[in-house]
């Protein structure tokens, strides 16, 4: 299948990578110089522009940063590329985003789906991501094998942008749980717990998550090496108190995180994995985050 790819980040060039090793002709096109590089490095041709990617491909997709950059290029694909063929977007996007440019994409005949994927960037380049997918049911009949390509399982939850809202809340639930940890250790750790042994019992226990046990390694060791950053998850958090207010849902809790976020942020921390609020909630409470 003869596939345009747009945006080789640090998620959309292994997704590429694996659309390309299941046999499918991949031409990928990025404005980043660092990302274009990249792609050549992994062996994917690269397009001069945008449309060139898109212009005879019958499947397109997209992993965009933010909802700008979604819009411009969702509007460039319904210009360029062929009436016919398919868009599958995998950006964290507003809801709002996603479907102010239906319209556009299917005037042209473009079907349009939205396949947001939970997981990090260890797990699109180990092709282990979960796909959740709204938007035309036939279309996603379509390309199941090529979503199978960038993991084991994939949900069907809507025709319209339900995708979009499902990926929000397991976003939420993340992020979330690093606000649970950060109070929690650090009640821990000025109580004078050893950081290890409460690591040990947190894993261990009825709160060890599939998400709590990923990071503990990494975090048992003071290592916020990010996997997604603070700045990231503050705008993912940005977008979920706009869908609840949108929908009229109280969110005091998401609200309280991302005032913590801002404030890992405002400590030099917006470079970091989202956990360093766990360093954050540390210095507040008067202790240094990497004692034991």
């Amino acid at each position: 299948m003869k596939i345009g790819f747009i945006g080789t980040g640090k998620m959309g060039l292994p997704m590429a990578r694996h659309l390309a090793n299941a046999g499918h002709d991949v031409v990928a096109y990025d404005i980043a110089g660092d990302q274009v590089a990249a792609a050549r490095q992994a062996g994917l041709a690269v397009a001069a522009s945008l449309a060139e990617a898109v212009g005879t491909a019958e499947v397109i997709f997209s992993s965009m940063p933010h909802d700008a950059a979604f819009t411009s290029v969702a509007s460039q694909i319904a210009a360029a590329a062929t009436p016919g063929a398919l868009y599958i977007d995998t950006s964290t996007i507003s809801p709002t985003a996603s479907a102010a440019a239906a319209p556009q994409l299917a005037a042209r005949d473009i079907a349009y789906l939205r396949v947001t994927v939970s997981g990090n960037n260890h797990m699109a380049e180990a092709a282990k991501l979960t796909a959740m997918v709204s938007g035309p049911s036939t279309a996603y009949e379509r390309v199941r094998p090529l979503l199978a390509a960038l993991g084991p399982t994939q949900f069907y939850l809507g025709d319209a942008e339900q995708a979009r809202l499902m990926k929000l809340v397991v976003n939420l639930l993340i992020a979330l749980t690093s606000g649970m940890l950060a109070e929690a250790l650090t009640l821990g750790k000025k109580g004078g717990l050893d950081w290890q042994s409460m690591w040990n019992v947190i894993t261990a226990s009825a709160v060890a998550s599939p998400i709590v046990k990923a990071k503990s390694e990494q975090l048992a060791v003071h290592d916020y090496t990010p996997t997604f950053t603070v700045e990231q998850m503050l705008k993912d958090v940005g977008l979920i108190l706009d869908a609840g207010a949108d929908l009229h849902v109280p969110m005091g809790l998401t609200a309280l995180l991302g005032q913590m976020l801002h404030g890992a942020a405002a400590q030099g921390m917006a470079g970091d994995d989202y956990a360093a609020i766990i360093k954050s909630a540390a210095l507040a409470a008067g202790t240094q985050p990497g004692q034991q």
